[in-house]
């Protein structure tokens, strides 16, 4: 057995530390008809999660090819402003994967009506809905929901379908079996899984994936990846400040300071453009420059 596994085993569970924010989840037991009407809510959510995932063709679900160690559990964060038109899609996704899960939804005070259908699915058991009150970017998103997680993994997964849940298990299992503490998901090792992708895109994240690593001394083709799964304890024992994009290159800075054991795998990657909601831009790539150059050189 592992040491990886003989964590598992022996540490307690964490116990997730309180945000600021309001956080919608299952109400106390109350009386039994109450108790009756959240179940009753919590199987019909669960039903329109599944109905979401069972609607799309040919969106198969393997088996897990590796076995995990007993109680483990994964934190799949996921921020997310204005996605109504994918997060429940998305959701049914994760809920489908072969794994014991937590998801734990940040949304970023989205104006597009995604609220309320994340407040319909709050009563789901597994499902903690965060709602801000205000808007401050995907790295504030993450490290509140980092702040609630509780399994052994967390790993990012964004709420737009570009990248697709059923990569997860395959980042999860050098984790797993001990061979890595981080696992990020290259859109770029093999290139026959990236679609849509335009060439300025891939060459901005290249070059921005160069730049981070002739500065932290890695060897990543994928830097700015959303797929980053990292043991918890490790994640939450950083100090990760950046409220927008630049959690990607300050996370990965912070990382190549630690002695930690990283490996990169290829995942599939559906582009969407700008004028289908992609949110990231020049300011964001400025940004990512500014952050690679800041955490590499001061921590």
């Amino acid at each position: 057995m592992s040491n990886f596994q003989n964590q598992f085993l022996n540490s307690p569970p964490a116990v997730p530390r309180p945000a600021d924010n309001f956080v919608v989840g299952p109400s106390p037991v109350g009386l039994t008809h109450d108790t009756i009407q959240r179940v009753e809510r919590s199987l019909e959510q669960l039903d329109a999660l599944q109905e979401a995932i069972a609607a799309e063709v040919d969106y198969d679900i393997p088996a897990l090819p590796f076995e995990l160690p007993t109680g483990f559990l994964l934190s799949v964060v996921v921020p997310v402003f204005n996605e109504c038109d994918t997060v429940t899609r998305l959701l049914g996704r994760v809920q489908a994967l072969p794994v014991p899960l937590e998801i734990i939804v940040v949304d970023d005070c989205s104006t597009d009506g995604t609220r309320d259908v994340l407040t319909r699915l709050q009563s789901i058991p597994n499902v903690t809905v965060i709602l801000k009150d205000q808007n401050e970017g995907k790295g504030a998103a993450l490290r509140t929901g980092f702040e609630h997680a509780s399994g052994n993994v967390v790993i990012v997964q964004d709420a737009d379908l570009e990248y697709d849940p059923r990569d997860i298990p395959s980042l999860l299992r050098p984790i797993v079996e001990d061979r890595a503490d981080v696992v990020y998901g290259s859109r770029y090792l093999n290139r026959d899984l990236t679609v849509g992708s335009s060439g300025v895109h891939q060459f901005g994240n290249w070059a921005l994936t160069v730049l981070s690593n002739l500065m932290t001394g890695m060897e990543l083709t994928d830097m700015e990846t959303c797929y980053k799964a990292i043991r918890r304890d490790l994640l939450q024992s950083m100090d990760l400040e950046q409220n927008r994009f630049g959690f990607e290159p300050e996370v990965t800075a912070k990382l190549a300071k630690l002695d930690v054991r990283i490996e990169e795998l290829p995942v599939r990657y559906a582009a969407r453009d700008w004028d289908e909601g992609k949110k990231i831009g020049i300011k964001d790539a400025i940004a990512t420059v500014y952050c690679i150059f800041r955490y590499s050189l001061f921590g």
